[in-house]
């Protein structure tokens, strides 16, 4: 989506009645749910008329494309879960109330988390920065704001997500989330691998307390006999929705998979790269993988 097309989905919010989109299976045969929570490209126009940045710079939080590249989830027998807004809008692997109270002219309640290290980024529920520390608004927000967002997205989202997890595990007695995120070719300024070069995928169990150590080795697998540089818990071990998720000892496993933009698409234009057909094939093996690991009778 280029600049001009952000602008038009703006003016087709409808107050974000279809937040999130759900692409069904013709019928669901594998204990999955895929989920692309930051995906999304729908910039409301009060929100594009609170920031500063322009456009193409208010994107750099978007993990462009991800939904396209698990278009195959659905034929493969699992539920595809994405959030249509955008994350710099409401950002849903967060807590729901993880706000930082400078980006506000009034107080923020007691419950709100206000001191998380996420939060300290700029990277809270409500973003106050996008991509490597980008400033969004050129004013301070009200708490109500904040909440009509976190009413209208974050909570639909996750209604949908647990929804489709609940039902999962009731039919197969396991219930397993992918979430599906990309990452910068480079580590930010911030970060701890600042200024590195980064592995082609990441995959995080938030070390080994997410899901069953066979599905994350399976995954990290198949992606290494598929050509990739693959890390584990680093940087990335799995953000809210993987810890949140993820109880196996309830029968709720939750892995998450950070992929290098650097290989699928153009980084600076926010375009898809020729890279993007092959790394789509290649993940819907790891789809075919996964699944074949969930239906082992060693699975727990």
């Amino acid at each position: 989506m280029q600049a001009a097309e952000v602008e038009r989905a703006a003016g087709a919010r409808d107050d974000i009645l279809d937040a999130v989109a759900v692409i069904p299976p013709p019928a669901q045969s594998i204990p999955f749910v895929y989920s692309s929570p930051h995906s999304g490209t729908l910039y409301p126009p009060d929100f594009l008329a609170a920031s500063k940045l322009d456009p193409l710079a208010i994107r750099r939080s978007e993990d462009s494309f991800v939904d396209e590249l698990f278009a195959t989830v659905p034929a493969m027998g699992a539920p595809l879960v994405t959030a249509r807004f955008a994350r710099a809008y409401c950002d849903v692997n967060r807590e729901p109330y993880e706000l930082d109270p400078s980006m506000f002219e009034d107080e923020l309640p007691a419950f709100a988390n206000t001191t998380s290290l996420r939060v300290a980024g700029g990277h809270g529920t409500i973003a106050r920065v996008v991509g490597v520390g980008a400033e969004i608004y050129r004013r301070k927000l009200t708490f109500a704001e904040a909440d009509a967002r976190i009413r209208t997205c974050y909570r639909p989202y996750h209604d949908t997500l647990a929804a489709l997890l609940k039902t999962t595990l009731e039919r197969f007695g396991r219930a397993i989330l992918v979430d599906c995120h990309s990452m910068p070719s480079i580590g930010g300024p911030l970060e701890r691998d600042s200024g590195r070069a980064r592995p082609d995928i990441v995959l995080g169990d938030r070390y080994g307390s997410a899901c069953a150590p066979a599905l994350i080795e399976r995954a990290m697998s198949i992606l290494q006999r598929l050509g990739y540089r693959v890390a584990r818990n680093a940087p990335y071990a799995g953000g809210f929705n993987t810890q949140h998720y993820g109880r196996p000892a309830t029968g709720v496993h939750a892995l998450q998979i950070e992929i290098n933009r650097a290989l699928y698409m153009d980084e600076v234009r926010i375009v898809k790269a020729p890279g993007f057909v092959g790394v789509s094939a290649d993940l819907a093996r790891l789809v075919g993988a996964l699944a074949e690991v969930a239906a082992a009778d060693g699975f727990a």
